[in-house]
């Protein structure tokens, strides 16, 4: 069994509806590359790191690949999908 080379990670917040959207976007993809999809909510999350609701907060969903962040308010598919063949 080989290690994902990538991972993705979904910031979100209860109650957004492009959250959803998101999520139900990356969950195929990231079947598709074999990439694990990590969702947080960032209020949630705020109980142990507020700087993460303090920084992307606003901008829900974010996408972040490998712990930098690669799109928000919505998933640039084209983008994603040449990065994680990278």
């Amino acid at each position: 069994m080989t290690t994902p080379s990538h991972t993705i990670t979904l910031l979100t917040r209860a109650g957004c509806g492009s959250c959803v959207t998101a999520r139900e976007q990356l969950l195929p993809l990231c079947a598709e590359f074999g990439v694990p999809l990590e969702t947080v909510d960032v209020d949630e999350a705020a109980a142990v790191d507020p700087e993460l609701r303090a920084e992307y907060g606003d901008r829900l969903p974010v996408v972040l690949l490998d712990g930098r962040e690669h799109s928000y308010w919505e998933v640039d598919e084209v983008r994603l999908r040449s990065d994680l063949t990278i």
